[in-house]
């Protein structure tokens, strides 16, 4: 059986495999981990498919291939092996592997050994020691998430600053893009040149909402581990808004548009400013307002630790980005393709409005912030998207949202 590079994502067109946990001529048991790899958006264990012998290695750890490509062969008995083309193999086993009291027993591998290729050019750059870090991959390995935990959490002494390029002597230092940058910038170009991008944009009194919050108080946090914030509404409302608005949840595949009844809400995560990911929340509008909370954090925590797999990015229809913590005003996201349409949630601050007070114009402090919509114009137009925002900041000022929070 041949063994390939799994698709990663809608979007992910190849990834990098990092290590393998077995050599050629080993036996291998189904779902028993065989190698790892890692994209711009996830690093991942991937267990093999079956029982069997490990014949060939294609692909070397620390190479780059695309979806598809295979990477080894697994001889299940079932068949016999099938000869690679001509120079394809990197390794190979022999014809029938030696029975096992007669091989050899695998010599016993330290952290130092099993690591990656971007692991070990993370401790290399901030001139560090496995031994200095605990690794939370299987075994105790070291993933690349427990080295940067590690150099936000230590103290200065610990480990010397991570190198940095020389200065050129005109004033300039070059900053090369590591692999997730690279990824990222060429699936935003690549988004930009086949979307016709417009952007629209609608400011929401979230008063609601904060009386909800409000009252959710320090209980929530105490029993959920994490404070409620105002995404899980803003979410909420999207799945509402969409199922009046269906075309603002599909696709754009070729010359046609195709919608989609379940709502499967990609959530934009920064990496702490190492890249950023979107993973999803499936069935989102099925969801209430608290399954919605504890869905985000789940997927954002699991994104800050690595510990994604392929399956949590797969078949978004919308994407919501919160850049709201930085305190922005409004933001112009870009389309993650082949979607039609992201949403970015900004600052929400006290400001004064003007409001109607028994039928008397007041001014009065509220908590107000923009939601700006990028949408594709081949898709739809710009009626169509204006309705759905209005939509949507109709929703969340009307709502009695403090019945949805016990």
């Amino acid at each position: 059986m041949e063994i390939v590079m799994p698709q990663l994502g809608e979007t992910v067109s190849e990834g990098t495999l990092t290590i393998w946990h077995k050599s050629v001529g080993d036996a291998v048991t189904a779902n028993e981990v065989l190698f790892e790899i890692g994209t711009d958006k996830v690093e991942m264990e991937v267990p093999a498919p079956m029982s069997g012998v490990l014949r060939e290695i294609r692909v070397d750890a620390g190479e780059t291939v695309g979806v598809g490509t295979i990477l080894a062969v697994i001889d299940d008995g079932s068949a016999p092996a099938q000869a690679a083309p001509a120079g394809a193999p990197k390794q190979a086993a022999p014809s029938a592997p030696p029975p096992p009291a007669q091989r050899q027993a695998a010599p016993t591998r330290d952290k130092s050994v099993k690591l990656s290729p971007v692991v070990r050019k993370l401790l290399a750059e901030n001139n560090l020691q496995p031994s200095q870090i605990t690794g939370t991959g299987r075994e105790g390995r070291i993933k690349r998430g427990d080295v940067l935990a590690f150099l936000k959490g230590a103290p200065a002494a610990s480990a010397a600053p991570a190198a940095r390029p020389a200065p050129s002597g005109d004033g300039r230092t070059v900053v090369p893009f590591n692999r997730r940058r690279r990824m990222t910038a060429e699936h935003m170009v690549r988004s930009k040149a086949t979307s016709a991008h417009v952007l629209q944009a609608v400011e929401v009194d979230f008063s609601n909402v904060e009386a909800a919050r409000k009252r959710a108080g320090t209980k929530w946090k105490t029993k959920e581990g994490f404070s409620l914030s105002y995404l899980p509404f803003i979410a909420k409302a999207v799945c509402d808004a969409i199922a009046e608005f269906p075309k603002i949840n599909a696709h754009v595949e070729g010359e046609n548009l195709v919608t989609f009844d379940a709502v499967n809400l990609a959530i934009a995560v920064d990496l702490d400013f190492e890249g950023l990911v979107a993973p999803v929340v499936r069935d989102a509008g099925s969801m209430a307002v608290v399954d919605l909370a504890r869905a985000i954090n789940d997927i954002a925590g699991r994104a800050r630790r690595d510990s994604l797999g392929p399956d949590d990015f797969q078949g978004a229809t919308y994407t919501i980005s919160n850049n709201g913590t930085f305190g922005t005003l409004i933001t112009a996201p870009i389309i993650n393709q082949p979607q039609v349409a992201i949403l970015s949630t900004d600052a929400i601050i006290k400001k004064p409005v003007a409001v109607v007070v028994d039928g008397t114009d007041a001014v009065a402090v509220r908590p107000v912030g923009v939601l700006a919509q990028s949408f594709d114009h081949r898709a739809i137009d710009g009626a169509y998207s204006a309705a759905f925002l209005k939509r949507l900041k109709e929703i969340i000022e009307s709502r009695e949202w403090a019945a949805a929070v016990p």
